[in-house]
């Protein structure tokens, strides 16, 4: 094996991970919130189990712990598997379908869809024009330390999952 090959293989992550969408960039940002504004009450998922007023109190629940207004412990089983996950989910590919989820951020109980989708969207704004410097001193529940790229490529790829999930 070749000197090189590790320093290619490190650099083309690099170069993939600066290429993905980051919810603080402003473009990315403005394109979630008009994609969850296309949402309806009646919008069927194409996969899973939640409807769609459950998945945008799901999406709220790891920006409200970015920005500090939900507190909550890496678990045992995230930091066995957290850093494992991490590297995974930040590959430029899309998230799996009907993954795994963390028992606390799984939301069964029906919701309102207006309130859900209201507070989405100022969790999004919110965590978009945040002190990212601040944001990234709080660990994840699940991955533990993030840095705000890591944070801002993960939010974004969350959206784009369940957004998807329902069309959007």
């Amino acid at each position: 094996m070749s000197l090189w090959y590790p320093a290619v293989t490190s650099l083309y992550l690099i170069i993939k991970l600066l290429l993905m969408e980051n919810i603080f960039e402003p473009a990315a940002s403005h394109s979630i919130l008009q994609r969850i504004e296309k949402l309806q009450p009646d919008t069927a998922a194409q996969w899973g189990k939640m409807n769609v007023s459950q998945m945008l109190a799901h999406c709220q629940v790891p920006i409200e712990c970015a920005l500090g207004d939900r507190q909550q412990k890496q678990s045992l089983f995230g930091k066995l598997f957290g850093p494992i996950a991490k590297k995974q989910m930040l590959k430029d590919i899309p998230f799996k379908k009907n993954l795994p989820t963390d028992a606390s951020f799984v939301v069964k109980d029906q919701r309102n869809f207006e309130k859900e989708k209201q507070s989405l969207k100022t969790l999004v704004q919110r965590l978009s024009s945040a002190d990212t410097a601040l944001i990234s001193q709080r660990p994840h529940p699940f991955f533990g330390k993030l840095t705000a790229e890591e944070l801002g490529k993960l939010t974004w790829k969350h959206l784009d999952h369940h957004l998807q999930q329902f069309g959007g």
